[in-house]
């Protein structure tokens, strides 16, 4: 039995991954980790309620053939840096660790275009450092994703991305060779490509940018 296992299934990404894996047949089963159980079922769906503050208590439980990690959060909602650190940073590191000890075929996580660990930038420095130290775990097949500003309907209202979205709708369009990396990118699109790379079973450290990302899905 093939099982896919989403931390951050409830955000913009890890939402559409999970509907695209009980929809599909890559994978017999979906187990996604949860803080409290999402109100649906499904056959091929098992929820884990979890303390990401202690996830290597699951351990046992998080065993399967490819992880996915969406987690990541906003200033807004969590404006403490050290707190911000540890859903965007040590969560995601903690699961890679997990995935290198169960023998994790596969590890994919959603970072950012602005990726840098020189970065001035807060969150650019952050997810930086999150794709070094998670590429230092030495998993066998690790996907890093950094998608341009995501659109797509969320849960929540952000006034900044609102704005960002509508200008991007101009600019996208004329964002065209070397330029298209900066384009705006669905959500769902990420989640169609974290999808597809992780039937092909590929060895090594791969890194796609919103363009990469965009052709892959199609």
């Amino acid at each position: 039995m093939k099982r896919a296992i989403i931390a951050g299934a409830s955000g913009l990404i890890g939402s559409h991954l999970l509907q695209i894996i009980l929809n599909e047949n890559g994978y017999d089963e979906v187990l996604i980790l949860v803080r409290k159980e999402l109100p649906f079922q499904h056959k091929k769906l098992k929820q884990l309620v979890v303390d990401y503050a202690n996830l290597k208590d699951y351990a046992e439980q998080l065993k399967g053939d490819a992880i996915f990690c969406c987690l990541g959060t906003t200033r807004k909602n969590t404006p403490d840096e050290t707190e911000y650190r540890k859903i965007d940073h040590d969560y995601p590191l903690q699961l890679a660790q997990i995935a290198k000890q169960n023998n994790t075929a596969q590890y994919h996580l959603v970072s950012a275009a602005s990726a840098n660990t020189s970065s001035k930038v807060f969150y650019s420095r952050l997810k930086g450092e999150t794709e070094d130290d998670i590429t230092k775990v030495g998993l066998s097949s690790l996907h890093m994703y950094r998608p341009m500003l995501l659109t797509g309907n969320r849960k929540e209202t952000r006034l900044g991305e609102g704005i960002a979205t509508a200008i991007f709708k101009i600019l996208d369009p004329i964002l065209i060779g070397s330029l298209k990396k900066y384009r705006s990118i669905a959500g769902e699109t990420v989640a169609k490509t974290m999808y597809k790379q992780s039937l092909k079973n590929e060895s090594g450290v791969f890194i796609y940018r919103s363009d990469k990302i965009q052709e892959l899905a199609r």
